[in-house]
């Protein structure tokens, strides 16, 4: 029994580490487009990682019948050596669209034939309210029609081109870590350093004591001034005082001598 066509969806997804992404980039673009002209460009992405090295990721729409090929070049393309690289990820996604197409299909004939049976009633049709019916389902069929045909239109797109996603990483050398440098003893301008160093330390500090004296000194100066007129004019009360004091004291009797 013939089963008929098989209709698949395929998305292929590689994942590779390059020295160069652009590059490699570049050059895979450049073969896809050699290889299957009706190819195209479906987004590209360049991102930076660090200094010259980027992750680049491109997707592309091939031809089905071009696919297989494109297949074999992208898994063995760091094979060949030259790019320095390896294949970290390579992962095809398969879904059968079969029975959804064969059936799209078929709904679509099914209301072609309905439109043609509702027209012809529709010109045989004499009451205003056939009329109106008819129409009515008429429209209700070209809908559906509309919708069917872009949906096999979209499904025809996905199965004669298959998108390959490109994802390309650097590979990154490590950079050596300096050693620290060790302590050799006294040398003069490391001692002068850390007098100076010293001497600085201690300049702030007083710069910010004087800082935050200043910042008080609204508190702190009139509650002295206040203090010093006190004291002072407890003083000059205590000078205009003593003499009255001493004048108003009574003077003793003199003694009688026997």
């Amino acid at each position: 029994m013939d089963a008929g066509p098989q209709y698949l969806i395929k998305t292929l997804n590689v994942t590779m580490q390059v020295k160069d992404t652009r590059k490699v980039a570049s050059d895979i673009q450049a073969w896809i487009t050699a290889t299957d002209p009706r190819s195209s460009s479906a987004g590209a992405d360049y991102t930076q990682v660090s200094d010259k090295y980027y992750n680049v990721s491109l997707t592309f729409s091939v031809q089905a019948t071009m696919y297989p090929q494109i297949y074999n070049y992208l898994r063995d393309y760091n094979v060949q050596g030259s790019t320095g690289g390896k294949l970290v990820g390579f992962k095809e996604t398969v879904q059968d669209v079969s029975n959804d197409y064969v059936d799209t299909q078929s709904r679509i004939k099914n209301y072609k034939g309905e439109q043609t049976r509702l027209l012809t009633l529709l010109s045989h049709a004499q009451a205003v309210g056939d009329i109106v019916t008819i129409d009515q389902k008429l429209t209700e069929v070209e809908s559906n029609i509309e919708t069917s045909e872009a949906h096999l239109k979209l499904l025809s797109s996905q199965v004669t081109f298959y998108t390959v996603n490109l994802y390309l990483q650097p590979i990154i050398p490590d950079v050596p870590v300096p050693a620290p440098q060790t302590d050799t003893g006294w040398s003069f301008s490391s001692a002068f350093g850390a007098a100076f160093s010293a001497s600085l330390n201690f300049g702030r500090a007083l710069l910010t004591f004087l800082i935050w004296l200043l910042a008080f000194s609204i508190y702190v100066v009139p509650v002295v001034i206040i203090a010093w007129l006190i004291r002072r004019y407890r003083v000059t009360i205590g000078r205009l005082v003593s003499p009255l004091l001493a004048t108003s004291r009574p003077t003793p009797p003199p003694q009688s001598h026997s």
